[in-house]
């Protein structure tokens, strides 16, 4: 029997730093609990670019699509800004994404009760929160075609296309629907029937596949700008809320600040099962390359750390020892470690990227 295969992908800015901790939880796997990943690396986005000229060679997107998943750190950084647009760092990302065919973007935001007084918000507003966005990644505003900047008359115009297809929505849908079933059982649609058309439609689409093949599931739907509005008065409300690509941007990025950092929160791009019955998938953090603070030790690696969670659970089918893993972050949280992100209190010192990493597989250890 093969060994499962993970393709990593640190990145730019703190990537390297915060991947630098993942691998020691894929080694601690390895050597205390028998799982062992065949491992392999490469480049994606300015470090690609300045390698090989793009932000993503063919070579490295074929490994993307033979590896059982792909473990990504972060892109980008003020160094690149003026290149052009088709060899920015983030078009490798976006390549895989398109290339993979990764059209769900699971986006959790889990308040751990550690940082419940960290939000901006109040305690008792976030305190054990656990939601779900899932963001469509593969189509709408980010793809549509035609895009561009034209010329008409005397001034430029930019256009951009919002364009969704019945099968498009359906399969996001499902997505949603089978997550809520092993979650809560509800959720909420969310677009803006109300002014675009391809609003309509997707209200639409949502409900038939409801109506079909999710009924016992409960369905509600909102305008995506209430939704944000009930985000903020009271997140607690909703358990899985789905999507189309450019509100599933902002409103997760809104919910993402619901747990006080964005250095807490990971993400998962799936799409189509593979030969072996696993979706193609890619895991992330959600927060950028921060090369202001990059190689300075800083950096939090809980997200990426937490990502690696949601490849346990999600493609290698260990739902326990992903819960393993989240509570050995849980846990240090607990302890009142914290990175320079996560620092609110005057006096409190900061641990470091490595430290924290650290901490973490002293955790696993005692979870055994």
């Amino acid at each position: 029997m093969t060994n499962p295969s993970l393709l990593i992908l640190p990145g730019d800015g703190i990537g390297p730093e915060v991947m630098a901790e993942v691998r020691k939880i894929i080694d601690w796997y390895g050597a205390k609990r028998g799982m062992v990943f065949d491992v392999s690396e490469d480049l994606v986005g300015g470090c690609a670019y300045d390698a090989h000229g793009t932000p993503l060679t063919d070579e490295t997107m074929a490994k993307a699509q033979e590896v059982d998943a792909v473990l990504l750190g972060a892109v980008g950084g003020p160094k690149y800004d003026k290149l052009d647009f088709s060899v920015k760092p983030e078009r490798g990302l976006l390549r895989l994404r398109k290339e993979m065919d990764l059209y769900a973007n699971l986006r959790p935001a889990q308040c751990f009760d550690a940082l419940a007084d960290f939000s901006s918000l109040k305690a008792d507003v976030v305190g054990g929160l656990d939601i779900m966005i899932i963001r469509e990644l593969t189509s709408g505003v980010y793809f549509g075609e035609p895009r561009g900047i034209i010329k008409e008359g005397n001034e430029r115009v930019g256009i951009n296309t919002q364009r969704y297809t019945e099968s498009e929505i359906a399969r996001v849908a499902r997505s949603a629907f089978e997550l809520a079933r092993k979650r809560n059982n509800k959720v909420c649609s969310m677009e803006k029937a109300n002014v675009m058309e391809s609003g309509v439609l997707w209200r639409d689409v949502v409900q038939e596949i409801h109506d079909a093949e999710y009924p016992d599931v409960e369905l509600s739907h909102m305008y995506a700008d209430a939704g944000a509005m009930q985000l903020t008065r009271w997140p607690k409300q909703f358990d899985v809320i789905v999507t189309d690509n450019l509100f599933g941007d902002l409103l997760s990025d809104l919910a993402a600040m619901l747990t006080g950092s964005l250095g807490m929160l990971p993400s998962a791009s799936l799409g189509a099962p593979m030969a072996n019955g696993r979706p193609k998938a890619l895991y992330e953090p959600v927060h950028g390359s921060a090369p202001d603070i990059a190689g300075q030790g800083k950096a939090n690696p809980i997200a990426c750390i937490l990502s690696f969670a949601m490849a346990l659970r999600y493609s290698f089918d260990q739902g326990a020892e992903a819960d393993r893993l989240e509570q050995a972050v849980e846990a240090v949280l607990a302890d009142g470690l914290r990175t320079a992100d996560l620092i609110g209190e005057e006096g409190r010192e900061p641990v470091s990227t490595a430290e924290m990493g650290d901490a973490i597989v002293a955790k696993l250890d005692a979870s055994l």
